[in-house]
């Protein structure tokens, strides 16, 4: 062991905590609780730090007033429109120096727990934190949402990982962080709870329940405790819903999952165009920043997220041109900024969208038939369907317009219109913004629900290391010699290098069909599944279906097609009977059972 090796053994060491306190959390629901609280805690601090970094960075570049918001501002110097360029300069920079010291992809938490049990680097995640404040802090038209989450579940992760938590845990307190996160970010814990079951944990257990919870008020209460202003929504009073009003309820979640999907499709347009062009990675987010400043300059409402111009917007009396070119350039410019090379999440950028299409849909109809409900009111609806088409989680978005309004009735409107979005989305699409960019990279998962474990049962966990081999040239007398009836089922033939050629049946070469004339000749004519291996990597999944299409008990493992070594030997019945013991694991995780 060298002094490096030695040096990191000894700091992951002094990362642990004590073995009694680890043993609590391990073996006591209570122990969970508690560290989700401390999670909560921790994340509360996280997006105050965020949130005021980026507001500092906003005052500072744009010449704002102390607490005005960008998107909000009613004037600003000509020189703030250069800004994005220069973040787009910036984050440039960070790109190229990314990709020449740390060329690895950087993990979100969806996809943490849904491929690597809950394991997420928290240098990553500050590494995404800084990218999503240059591309805030600059004008870029996208949310802090992103980093909240990311290093609130990071330092979940970290903590979880001190603890030497299980898996099924590891991945609760990662769901801890994001929930914590959302819910101290909107002042909501309902939202923030179920953002992680739907979103970040995949599933909905009476196991998540109390530390997911936990952790989303405390984050709540410590957010207001250190001032936090709460997000809040004035729809007016609302006599009482009529089975009319479903019907607008419904069409406006199609319409606004229409535009969501144009909008996923637009920003998959934009990084395609990026990636064929002779423009360089580092280059783009300078270029994708000038567009941006060209279209703030038409529209200033698209800088940063749109916190201040929702509430400006949500109150006012705008025409249907207005509507239209808000619409248009807020996602034109969240297009190009992600597209481009900006880190950032389109949470909020969604939920403003949204209000704006919910206004648009209102004033459109209402030219044809009179609505009703106020504007105000479908524009609540259309917030939460543009954001469950783009972001995913029906009921964190019902939950959130109740949250952010305190209206049980609009709260049903909202349920509909979730449902038809997420409907048509998933009918037509397929996917939500997170899972469509995981798709992107070849990935095939589709929520955070823990599919990382079948990944991780490889064949080379699973295989027998203690085969027996045989020289192909070997005749039958020797071979009947070597392997006596009833010593192994099969053996491995390799040749004079000691590639795999394929396997012999010792049954077979005691079959009745061999007379004594017979012994001298070679066991070569023996040979089954010649072509037809498996290879370390692999997983059940995969070898269960190599199984099949052999239509053999057991197949060798190999290191590569081309070396063709032979590693070790995997029946079919064994992988089965694993699987299903991996399976029913995870059942007894999501139900609660130690």
């Amino acid at each position: 062991m060298n002094i490096y090796q030695l040096r990191h053994n000894r700091f992951l060491r002094a990362l642990l905590v004590p073995f009694r306190l680890r043993a609590l959390v391990r073996g006591n629901e209570i122990g969970m609780v508690i560290a989700g609280a401390l999670i909560g805690i921790i994340s509360a601090f996280v997006v105050a730090a965020i949130s005021g970094i980026s507001q500092a960075m906003h005052e500072a570049l744009f010449d704002l007033d102390e607490g005005e918001k960008l998107s909000s501002a009613l004037q600003l110097p000509s020189t703030a429109y250069l800004a994005p360029l220069a973040g787009g300069i910036l984050m440039g920079i960070v790109i190229w120096i990314l990709a020449r010291w740390r060329k690895r992809p950087i993990v979100d938490p969806i996809e943490a727990n849904a491929l690597h049990g809950g394991n997420l680097s928290l240098t990553d995640s500050l590494i995404l934190t800084v990218q999503n404040l240059i591309s805030n802090g600059f004008g870029a038209s996208v949310g802090l949402e992103a980093a909240y989450t990311q290093l609130a579940s990071g330092f979940a992760s970290r903590i979880g990982r001190a603890l030497k938590l299980r898996r099924a845990d590891l991945r609760t307190l990662v769901g801890c962080g994001a929930a914590a996160a959302i819910a101290s970010a909107f002042h909501a814990p309902l939202t923030g709870s179920f953002y992680a079951f739907e979103l970040i944990i995949g599933v909905y257990s009476i196991a998540t329940l109390t530390p997911v919870v936990v952790a989303a008020i405390v984050s709540t209460l410590v957010t207001q405790a250190m001032g936090g202003a709460p997000f809040i929504i004035h729809v007016g009073n609302i006599d009482g819903i009529a089975p009319r009003d479903y019907v607008p309820a419904l069409a406006l979640g199609f319409f606004a999952a229409a535009i969501a999907i144009l909008i996923m499709r637009g920003v998959t347009f934009i990084e395609k165009a990026a990636r064929k062009s002779v423009v360089p990675a580092p280059v783009a987010p300078a270029i994708g920043g000038i567009f941006i400043g060209l279209i703030a300059f038409l529209s200033p409402q698209v800088l940063a997220s749109g916190h201040g111009a929702l509430h400006i917007d949500l109150n006012a009396h705008l025409t249907i041109p207005v509507l239209l070119l808000l619409i248009l350039s807020k996602a034109l410019a969240s297009a190009v900024t992600i597209g481009s090379g900006f880190r950032g999440g389109l949470f909020f950028a969604s939920l403003f969208l949204g209000a704006l299409t919910g206004k648009l849909f209102a004033a459109t109809i209402g030219t044809v038939s009179p609505l009703a409900l106020e504007q105000q009111v479908y524009a609540v609806i259309g917030m939460s369907s543009m954001a469950v088409a783009i972001v995913g989680g029906p009921l964190t978005m019902t939950f959130l317009a109740l949250e952010l309004t305190g209206d049980f009735p609009i709260s049903m409107l909202v349920l509909g219109a979730v449902v038809s979005s997420s409907l048509m989305v998933r009918r037509t699409f397929g996917y939500s913004f997170a899972t469509w960019r995981f798709h992107l990279r070849g990935e095939s998962i589709r929520s955070a629900h823990d599919v990382g474990w079948i990944r991780d049962l490889t064949v080379a966990r699973m295989m027998r290391h203690d085969v027996r081999t045989v020289a192909v040239d070997t005749n039958i007398e020797t071979f009947r010699k070597e392997f006596p009836l009833g010593s192994t089922q099969r053996v491995i033939a390799v040749d004079d290098a000691g590639r795999y050629v394929g396997i012999i049946p010792v049954q077979q070469v005691y079959s009745e069909s061999f007379d004594a004339g017979d012994d001298a000749r070679g066991i070569g004519d023996l040979l089954h599944y010649q072509d037809q291996f498996l290879l370390p990597q692999m997983n059940a999944k995969e070898a269960v279906a190599r199984f099949d299409r052999a239509e053999s008990e057991a197949l060798a493992v190999i290191n590569n097609a081309q070396e063709r070594k032979v590693l070790g030997l995997l029946s079919e019945s064994h992988t089965l009977r694993r699987y299903s013991e991996e399976l029913d694991q995870r059942r007894r995780e999501v139900a609660g059972e130690v």
